[in-house]
């Protein structure tokens, strides 16, 4: 088994593990990031499609209250630009009734996608992490204390290191690393009871050369009490080069095929848009639930967003060792990409103290 040293080891390279890259960069921290996927990003996921169209199947939208995450992007030169919603939309609130149209509100709230897909955030942050922190392919199966030094091992490595950073969602963290000494029961009962930012969703995507949703007062947004669509959008890129419909399935279809979804999801939208739905270039889909490296089922019922923030998090853990990060761990917007970064933040913070860097 190869063996390595570290400083701090980070498990997940998603945006709160390379946002903390970002962070200790200035710094002399020898930093180690183990990712159990064979790519960046967590539950950041940009596919790539035909034509060049890039859909966004996880993280996409970004609200002006995002502050901590605005200030990255523009230090980033990451651009943005404006959802499109439209000023009117296609509603079905029932099986009784047929879709209708319906006006929209003024959107004072507008959102924000980002240039090139949201993984454009992630391949940025990439340019200022050196390619020896990064360990692909390298699911850690548990941490042990071992005299002043954490033991973090793999199937094909172990770190020895002064600090762990978990940035995994807390329930799969405490479900798939075995831990040595075991957290208090206090907080391992909030780890068991805290839900996974998305870990339900199934998001999917619709490829087109032609974007027949688009009219005067539409531009392809959807409601649907029914389904299969509960929400779509148009999710065309910035340059209006590419063009595609994205948004949220019921995710009680998760135990059927791709296939047996992509046609309930034509059939949908036959009532809306007619034939011409069946001239799509391709068809993307993410069933987060199914990606055991991002979530695992729950043992009891938990609700959305239970126990994000919770202040157990806020808190080191083996004697100052461990800490818990992630966007399901920060204080204020707990399952969203600026909590993510605030988490960076703070961990950052932190680590800088215990090394004595600050």
């Amino acid at each position: 088994m190869k063996e390595e040293k570290a400083d701090v080891v980070v498990i997940g390279a998603g945006l709160t593990g390379l946002t903390i890259a970002y962070l200790l960069r200035d710094h002399d921290v020898n930093l180690k990031i183990l990712e159990a996927k064979n790519r960046v990003g967590g539950r950041i996921f940009t596919k790539l499609s035909n034509n060049n169209t890039t859909i966004d199947l996880g993280a996409t939208w970004i609200q002006k209250p995002h502050t901590h995450l605005l200030n990255l992007l523009a230090e980033l030169n990451v651009e943005i630009f404006q959802q499109k919603i439209g000023s009117s939309a296609i509603y079905e609130p029932n099986t009784f009734s047929k879709g209708q149209y319906v006006n929209l509100p003024p959107n004072n709230e507008p959102s924000y996608r980002v240039k090139g897909g949201t993984i454009s955030i992630l391949n940025t942050l990439l340019k200022y992490t050196a390619p020896s922190t990064l360990f692909f392919n390298q699911k850690v199966k548990s941490i042990e204390r071992h005299g002043s030094k954490l033991q973090v091992t793999t199937a094909t490595s172990s770190f020895a290191t002064n600090k762990v950073i978990s940035t995994l969602p807390p329930y799969l963290f405490a479900n798939s690393i075995n831990l040595s000494p075991t957290l208090p029961e206090n907080v391992n009962d909030v780890l068991q009871s805290t839900h996974t930012w998305m870990g339900e969703s199934i998001k999917a995507g619709l490829v087109y050369d032609n974007p027949f949703w688009k009219t005067e007062n539409f531009t392809g947004t959807i409601f649907s009490n029914i389904g299969p669509v509960i929400e779509f959008y148009d999710h065309s890129n910035f340059e209006e080069s590419t063009f595609a419909l994205k948004g949220f399935i019921k995710d009680e279809l998760a135990s059927l095929t791709k296939e047996s979804r992509l046609e309930m999801i034509l059939n949908q939208l036959r009532k809306y848009y007619g034939d011409q739905v069946n001239t799509y270039l391709s068809y993307e889909e993410m069933v987060w639930r199914a990606d055991n490296t991002t979530t695992l089922p729950y043992k009891n019922f938990v609700l959305p967003h239970q126990n994000n923030g919770h202040p157990i998090f806020q808190e080191p853990y083996f004697d100052n060792q461990l800490l818990l990060a992630g966007t399901e761990t920060a204080a204020s917007f707990g399952g969203y990409m600026e909590g993510a970064i605030r988490s960076a933040e703070f961990v950052t913070e932190h680590i800088l103290k215990y090394l004595q860097l600050v």
